[in-house]
């Protein structure tokens, strides 16, 4: 737990009492902070009273008093409106803030890597946490993904935050510098919080705030938008600069060609990892996390051949293609994290015969992103509160069925599989969709996936044991044994 020691005998308002808002309240307790802690939820104030937290009723309260009001990410403060508590806060003068600024400001002395994209963010922040940990540095790893980072360890000067950043946590941090800055991706993702795509973009630019050299900035080239960023930076010339790529080359970066990841940040093109047997890194999508992952360590000083050497070993992260098992010979994928339609689509282009369970509480825009790879889909199961727009989009493309819940579509899913006898057959959870419906979080629905496969009749194996279907971890290629001396070090 992170010492918040700025706010030492301080009023501090907490408004929102989720994961991190409960993290948060805690940390400042801890602390010798003055919390007053609400959520709308009554539920959520039981909890935290349980706990110990102190309960005041910020609708109510002298604002005068508080300097601070740290607001949990999924509470608007700007579009489509800000909240009442939000309002009154500003009302009052008080900042707005976050858990990652209170991190911030206590650990000032540690680095810093932050992540942020539309898709692939978890799996890479967590990639290159395992490469430094892996690697033997002092590092912590959390943020959007799963760990509030008040929760994480305090570290020292050699330590390393590594964090996965939501526009929303961009939004609200304004201290933090970020010494190594990575951008994936942008698609269209939460427009209605930041008012359109406009908003949307600038958000995610603030993962560059205040960088300088020797700081240095890892963007993705494979969509317009951050095509678009790159040129601003380089023309600002202000932070080192690593264009990367999963399916181009790309001068002076990081990038994969044939399935093979080159390293052209030193005036030549080297070879450096073959992803293709690599069980946890499944897809093209995949490509650029692993590219950006490769210039982030490397930026970071971890040699290119103990990155290779930690992608290689690297176990994968839960609910992001996660190989569950395999039963009666049909493979079963959680990928619950898949909350949107260009997620889902990178899931769909991984596998050949694919029994899809989709659906839960819409996001603003289409599912278009998935009709590339409806040839691959064999069926599909439809769930939640999108169950009926789906049905339409999908009406003549594919067959179908209205399943409603998790537990019947996999039913259904597992019938159809296993009376069609197809080779290499899928059921992939991968909903294009928030859980929020029926479930708490993705993790939630992961959870409920995984449960409902574990108590499914027949012969249960190992999701590794299947290299046809989920290939087990490979060695690089031969070229990969002679490699120019720098790379080596």
């Amino acid at each position: 737990m992170i010492d918040v020691f700025p706010y030492h005998h301080l009023p501090v308002a907490v408004f929102g009492l989720g994961r991190s808002g409960m993290a948060a309240a805690r940390a400042l307790i801890a602390s010798e902070a003055e919390v007053w802690a609400w959520d709308d939820d009554k539920g959520a104030r039981k909890r935290a009273a349980d706990e110990g937290v102190p309960l005041v009723d910020l609708y109510a309260c002298d604002w005068e008093e508080l300097p601070s009001l740290l607001l949990s990410p999924g509470i608007p403060h700007d579009h489509p409106a800000p909240h009442k508590i939000v309002e009154l806060a500003r009302a009052a003068g008080a900042e707005v803030i976050n858990d990652v600024e209170l991190l911030a400001r206590a650990q000032r002395d540690a680095s810093y890597i932050g992540i942020t994209a539309t898709n692939g963010k978890s799996t890479t922040t967590a990639l290159i946490g395992h490469i430094l940990q892996t690697s033997g540095r002092d590092a912590e790893v959390g943020g959007n993904l799963g760990i509030p980072v008040l929760d994480l360890h305090p570290l020292g000067q050699e330590g390393t935050y590594v964090l996965e950043m939501s526009s929303y946590q961009l939004e609200r941090t304004v201290s933090i510098t970020f010494d190594i800055a990575v951008l994936l991706n942008i698609s269209a993702d939460h427009l209605e919080r930041h008012g359109g795509m406009d908003g949307y973009i600038a958000a995610k630019k603030l993962i560059f705030h205040r960088q300088t050299k020797p700081r240095t900035a890892v963007v993705g080239v494979d969509d317009e938008f951050c095509r678009a960023i790159v040129d601003e930076l380089k023309q600002a010339d202000e932070q080192v600069v690593v264009p990367i790529s999963g399916s181009e080359r790309v001068q002076g970066g990081v990038y994969f060609v044939d399935g093979v990841l080159y390293d052209n940040t030193e005036d030549q093109e080297t070879p450096v990892c073959d992803l293709t047997g690599i069980a946890s890194l499944p897809g093209v999508h995949n490509r650029q996390n692993a590219a950006a992952a490769y210039a982030a360590a490397k930026a970071a000083g971890v040699s290119p051949h103990a990155v290779v050497a930690c992608i290689q070993s690297y176990p994968g992260l839960a609910h992001r293609q996660e190989p569950v098992a395999i039963v009666n010979g049909i493979g079963y994928v959680n990928d619950s994290k898949a909350t949107n339609a260009d997620a889902a689509a990178r899931a769909l282009a991984c596998y050949e015969n694919i029994y899809w369970i989709a659906g839960g509480r819409p996001k603003e825009g289409s599912i278009k992103a998935v009709e590339p790879h409806l040839g691959n889909v064999r069926h599909v199961y439809l769930i939640g509160e999108a169950a009926l727009e789906f049905s339409l989009a999908l009406d003549s493309r594919v067959g179908f069925a209205i399943s409603g819940d998790l537990a019947t579509a996999v039913k259904g899913a597992s019938e159809q599989a296993k009376k069609d006898k197809l080779a290499d057959a899928v059921v992939l959870l991968s909903p294009a969709c928030a859980s929020f419906d029926q479930f708490t979080d993705f993790e939630a629905r992961g959870d409920a996936f995984r449960n409902i496969i574990e108590r499914l009749p027949g012969k249960h194996l190992d999701p590794f044991e299947a290299p046809g279907l989920f290939p087990g971890t490979g060695g690089g290629p031969e070229f990969l044994k002679e490699l120019p001396r720098w790379w080596k070090k």
